[in-house]
């Protein structure tokens, strides 16, 4: 077994503990059916939220959905951005792992000597896990960003989801009984909605982190963040009365989170709390009491592990993530860990770890300045006035650290006292013990995930697409059992006849290949995960079929019209 299969298979082979929040006494005397579960996903924010404590926000839909439930306080995201940490929502590995780590593998920008566009290729064995939950019996929709890096954005594995597309919602399902897992992300608070002018919360009323100047333009900024985040709150509110309006709210299981920190400099694309520390609310009717806080560490990665076991569906071995709800519940994390490598047009490679009271980084990159070359974010106006002040030498203080022409090898924060990461502690003698500590996690941490950003970009992607040509998904073969054909070989007709009972067998040659089919004819057919053998009705139908494997281009499709007597 290699370094990497023997990791996964051990993160997951851990004893369930016990949380500092309590489950509602009613859960288990009063079983229910599977649940529905809802993800309402938003972007580019830290915990800017009522219920977290902040005084400017204006977020009563999400305040109400914590006091019905859970806040959870200590949850950070793999990476600072949106395609990495997305990547490692949906598979529950680390984007280290899986080669999701750049962003983003589809570049297409200003430097024609990227290697990208490309598709990411993950381990045969790594699957997305709404497959699992399909296979199950879950109605599976996602409206509608993806991101994952292994599929391109004009392309989807029909593996995934049973729906994906800006009109993708749970009540589309054909049968009304049938358990879902719907996501919708909402895109209002994008770092690009702050470049505009505020509309309605006063820009005075803002903080202003040290490490930015105190301006008119910050302030402006800032304030447009709340403003789409009220803005945020209200999608958020008619997605959860849809719940109540249809009669589905006590069985249906909420979680809204961010993808990463604020999306503003400093925050987003940075491993520091600013840009990995993100809002969690979950609501679990008679599970989860109301008014709940956890401060267990949780990873971004963990989410879909969680998901799985609230659902009673095992999770993989392989999977990195742990479930922190449900009845396979694990041991709280000790760590989270977080990276930074390219983004856009700079490359880089930062590391982090932290404990509940500790952050330590690790800059691999120290030769280098803070801020480097990404043309997108210096659209922020943030950005635009840092850069002023900075050219007219008018930056004080911790405002001009992060302009600096270097960086320290190694940072270490007490996040406690100094929650904005602005006091090194990484030279003085006092943490000495904490540092080391720290170190060694972190190479740990860096063997046992058989981390690939020690591995030059081109050479990941030539590994994947040999001679930069994407390789093509081998077809789905039929294998009948039937009283005429026992398995003992494959259709190779495109109709056949068959006595009943019959029961057709998918084989696809493609190591690690999803595949999926459908009875029904267009574009517009709805396609099934294959979990199993299909057994075939009596009389005449037509089945069609398409093998998916992440990074590759889809099969042809295979069909065949069966007629059984």
């Amino acid at each position: 077994m290699n370094r990497r299969c023997f990791m996964q298979l051990a993160a997951t082979a851990m004893a369930a503990g016990t949380s500092s929040w309590v489950f509602s006494k009613r859960a288990a005397a009063e079983p229910k059916k599977q649940p529905n579960i809802l993800w309402i996903s938003c972007e580019d924010i830290s915990p800017r939220l009522g219920c977290y404590g902040d005084q400017v926000a204006r977020t009563p839909n999400l305040d109400k959905l914590a006091s019905e439930g859970m806040r959870l306080d200590n949850v950070f995201t793999t990476s600072p951005v949106c395609a990495p940490v997305r990547s490692g929502i949906i598979t529950g590995m680390y984007p280290t792992t899986i080669g999701t780590h750049h962003m983003r593998t589809s570049h297409t920008g200003r430097t024609d000597e990227l290697p990208t566009p490309y598709q990411t290729v993950p381990p045969p064995f790594v699957k997305a896990f709404p497959e699992f939950m399909r296979a199950a019996g879950y109605y599976c929709t996602n409206n509608s960003k993806t991101d994952y890096q292994f599929s391109d954005f004009s392309y989807t594995p029909i593996t995934i989801w049973d729906e994906c597309s800006k009109t993708a919602h749970w009540k589309n399902r054909p049968d009304k009984d049938q358990p879902f897992f719907a996501v919708f992300n909402d895109t209002q608070t994008h770092e690009s909605k702050t470049w505009q002018e505020p509309e309605m919360t006063d820009p005075a009323s803002v903080e202003v982190p040290p490490y930015y100047p105190d301006t008119l333009p910050v302030r402006k900024a800032i304030a447009r963040l709340y403003d789409q985040i009220h803005k945020m709150d209200t999608r958020a509110g008619e997605l959860l009365k849809e719940l109540e309006d249809e009669g589905v709210a006590d069985n249906t299981i909420v979680f809204f989170w961010g993808d990463h920190g604020d999306g503003l400099p400093r925050g987003k694309r940075w491993p520091y709390d600013s840009g990995t520390l993100i809002p969690l609310i979950i609501k679990w009717p008679d599970v989860i009491q109301p008014e709940s806080v956890n401060d267990d560490l949780v990873s971004s990665i963990d989410f879909g592990p969680t998901v799985l076991s609230m659902a009673g569906i095992p999770i993989p071995a392989w999977m990195q993530g742990r479930a922190f709800l449900g009845d396979q519940k694990a041991k709280p994390r000790d760590y989270v860990f977080s990276h930074r490598d390219r983004f856009d047009e700079s490359y880089d490679m930062i590391r982090s770890v932290r404990d509940k009271k500790y952050r330590y980084v690790r800059q691999y990159c120290h030769q280098q300045p803070f801020v480097q070359w990404i043309p997108y974010r210096n659209n922020s106006p943030i950005m635009q006035e840092l850069l002023r002040l900075h050219a007219e030498n008018k930056l004080t203080g911790p405002q001009k650290l992060w302009l600096s022409d270097t960086r320290p090898p190694e940072e270490l924060y007490d996040c406690e006292k100094d929650p904005h990461h602005i006091n090194n502690l990484a030279n003085d003698p006092a943490y000495k013990d904490r540092l080391e500590r720290l170190r060694s996690v972190l190479d740990q941490w860096r063997l046992e995930t058989g981390d690939l950003g020690d591995i030059p970009e081109s050479q990941l992607v030539e590994s994947w697409w040999p001679g930069r040509v994407q390789p093509e998904t081998s077809p789905v073969w039929f294998i009948p059992n039937a009283p005429e054909n026992r398995g003992k070989s494959r259709i190779t007709e495109t109709a056949v006849q068959f006595t009943a009972p019959a029961l057709v067998k998918f084989y696809c040659a493609t190591q690690g290949a999803s595949m999926a089919y459908t009875f029904e004819q267009g574009e517009n057919a709805r396609w099934l995960i294959y979990s199993g053998p299909i057994r075939l009705p009596k009389g005449k139908s037509t089945l069609r079929a398409q093998a998916i494997r992440y990074g590759y281009k889809p099969s042809k499709e295979t069909l065949c019209a069966f007629t059984i007597s």
